[in-house]
């Protein structure tokens, strides 16, 4: 009974680990690749159990020397991203110099916390508002979610918008994060709004300045400076964050933070990723409304990378190095543009993460991307 535990935990663990490294060729295996990374410290405990299961075994079957082969391969596997991550850290800390500061009010005291890999991080106190509804356009209530510091106050913003491809999501996305930097002195309005391809662009650009407007006419009573206030977004949502502070100057912010926000739509049309799981041409023309070929203009106008050669608030770009959605490429090629625009820009790629790495909030890649998320912050809104 030990040795086929054994070797049913360590053909897991292998499973598992082998996503650490592979690209995932569907939307189903894209759970694999995208989550083995940022739990690979669980991986590597069920390896080791299996091996210390098999082990005192070893010479008496072929199946215990299986379980040990798998586990010692697995374990291998899972513990890379702990091997890198000094060097990561490293050149994280000098792409941020002079963009990150270590205020007083309270954050996370180290880039990687080992109690907090197994435990969770905790999300600190909020208060919440949900559901507050910001506009009606033709007929869709959207609405927002408000977190407010526990103590009364005048604090500054965060502008949080969702991912999804533009298709999905709702304001109650990543509501870990905003109660965590709630509770840290920020108010945060995660916002809603509307979906291809039932409205196409530009509406849900139109959704955001209506957000902004709305969260400037009523800042004073949820506690909130709207001249101190940052922009961040997820994959499409840190696509509309960007348009919205680089397009027009209306929206007025001090920052922008993108975690692996499409760059380059036409190029992302003509030269989708391989594997491609999500079918990136058809996402692309359900927000558009056409292929580039069709609509040329559209594609260039809701494309960051147009409005890149022009000064433009301090940006953070954050991006997994194994992303096969929104691919690094387009990420280094945006940095490259901005700085050479004048924008004060910083770019973190995180070598094992792939797509959507902090939706395990614990994980290594959330942990590093917070660590120094919060410090930018807290500099652009200074």
């Amino acid at each position: 009974m030990r040795v086929w535990l054994a070797i049913a935990l360590a053909a897991a663990a292998l499973f598992l680990s082998v996503w650490i490294y592979l690209p995932a060729p569907t939307y189903f295996l894209l759970n694999f690749s995208v989550g083995a990374p940022e739990v690979c410290q669980w991986i590597a405990l069920t390896a080791l159990v299996a091996m210390l299961l098999a082990g005192p075994s070893a010479r008496q079957s072929g199946g215990t020397r299986v379980a040990l082969t798998f586990g010692g391969v697995a374990f291998a596997l899972a513990i890379t991203p702990f091997a890198r991550l000094a060097s990561t850290e490293r050149r994280f800390a000098a792409s941020m110099q002079g963009r990150s500061v270590e205020p007083a009010r309270p954050m996370r005291a180290s880039p990687l916390s080992v109690v907090d890999l197994f435990r969770g991080i905790p999300s600190g106190d909020a208060r919440v508002t949900r559901g507050v509804v910001f506009a009606e356009p033709s007929g869709v209530r959207l609405t927002m979610d408000i977190y407010q510091p526990p103590t009364r106050g005048t604090f500054p913003v965060i502008v949080q918008i969702y991912g999804g491809a533009w298709q999905r999501g709702e304001p109650g996305d990543r509501a870990n994060f905003a109660s965590l930097l709630a509770s840290r002195g920020w108010v945060v309005f995660a916002i809603d709004y509307r979906h291809a391809p039932a409205f196409q662009w530009p509406a849900a650009l139109d959704d955001v300045h209506a957000a902004l407007a709305w969260i400037r006419e009523h800042a004073i009573q949820y506690d909130a400076d709207t001249t101190r206030m940052v922009l961040m977004g997820r994959s499409a949502g840190a696509h509309l964050a960007m348009l919205a502070a680089y397009k027009e100057p209306r929206a007025a912010v001090r920052g922008v933070v993108s975690y692996y926000g499409p760059a380059d739509l036409p190029d992302a049309y003509f030269h989708p990723p391989r594997p491609d799981p999500l079918d990136i041409r058809d996402v692309d023309v359900k927000f558009i409304g056409g292929s580039p070929e069709q609509k040329p203009r559209e594609y260039a106008d809701a494309s960051p990378v147009s409005y890149a050669d022009r000064a433009q608030p301090p940006t953070l770009l954050i991006q997994g190095a194994r992303d096969n959605i929104v691919e690094a490429r387009y990420a280094r090629a945006l940095r490259e543009r901005l700085a050479a625009g004048g924008t004060n820009v910083a770019y973190l790629e995180i070598p094992w993460a792939g797509h959507a790495f902090d939706a395990v909030f614990n994980g290594t890649s959330s942990q590093l991307a917070l660590y120094h998320t919060e410090r930018f912050l807290t500099w652009a809104a200074r």
